[in-house]
C-alpha cells in the first residue's frame, strides 16, 4: 500500500469531479492512495470568506476562457472524457454531502460517491432535489431508503460539520484540497504536485 493522501472534495465543484476521474490510474500505480473526505464547500466559503471562481471573475473572459483550456489539458493528461457543465449550477450540496459521511458509515462508500459525481458532472442532474438524489441511489442499486434515514442522523451531520471545521483550522478554503501529513495542496492542477512529494518523485 502506498502513501495515503487526503483528498478532501465537495461533489458541487468540477475540478473534484477531475481529480475523482485522475485517482484511480494514479492509485494503480501503487505508490499512493488517497483517502476521500468529505466537506461542505460552503461552510469553507462562510467561515474563510472565500466566493465561487465564477462569483470573483466571471466577468473576465479570458480568465474563464483560460480555465476552461486547464480542464482540457486536464482531462487530456489524465485520459478523462464525459465531462459536462452541471445546467443547474451552482447546486446546494449538503444534502449529497451529508449523504458521503452516511455511504462512509453503511460501508458504501465508494459506489455512493461514483453515483454522486456522474450524476452532476456527466448526467447534469440537480441534486438539490431529494426526489432526484434518491432516484440517483435506485439507479445506482444503492439502499436509498437506508441512506435517506442515515443523512438525517445528528451524528452524520456532526461528522461533516467537523470536518468541514477541521479543514479550515488547517488552512483549506476552498476544494479539491490534498493533505500530506500537515502540508496543504489545492486545486486539480497541483494533483501532480502532492503525488509528487507524496512518492518522492521531484524531477
Amino acid at each position: 500500500m502506498g502513501r495515503e493522501i487526503e483528498f478532501l472534495y465537495d461533489f458541487g465543484g468540477p475540478n473534484s469531479w477531475f481529480v475523482h476521474r485522475a485517482i484511480p490510474a494514479i492509485e494503480a500505480a501503487g505508490t499512493v492512495t488517497f483517502r476521500y473526505v468529505p466537506v461542505l464547500l460552503g461552510g469553507i466559503f462562510k467561515a474563510t470568506g472565500n466566493q465561487p471562481p465564477l462569483m470573483t471573475y466571471g466577468h473576465v473572459a479570458a480568465k474563464v476562457n483560460y480555465d476552461r483550456l486547464e480542464m482540457d489539458r486536464f482531462m487530456a493528461r489524465h485520459g478523462i472524457t464525459g465531462f459536462a457543465f452541471n445546467p443547474h449550477f451552482p447546486v446546494n450540496t449538503l444534502l449529497a454531502m451529508r449523504g458521503a459521511v452516511a455511504a462512509e458509515r453503511l460501508g458504501c462508500g465508494p459506489a455512493y460517491r461514483e453515483a454522486m459525481y456522474t450524476a452532476l458532472w456527466q448526467d447534469g442532474l440537480k441534486l438539490d432535489d431529494p426526489e432526484v438524489w434518491a432516484g440517483v441511489l435506485e439507479t445506482a442499486g444503492l439502499d436509498a431508503a437506508a441512506l435517506g434515514a442515515a443523512v438525517q442522523d445528528a451524528a452524520t451531520k456532526t461528522e461533516l460539520a467537523a470536518n468541514t471545521e477541521r479543514a479550515v483550522a488547517r488552512g483549506a478554503f476552498g476544494v479539491p484540497t490534498f493533505f500530506l501529513g500537515g502540508e496543504m495542496w489545492f486545486g486539480k492542477d497541483r494533483l501532480r504536485d502532492v503525488v509528487e512529494a507524496a512518492t518522492g518523485d521531484m524531477a
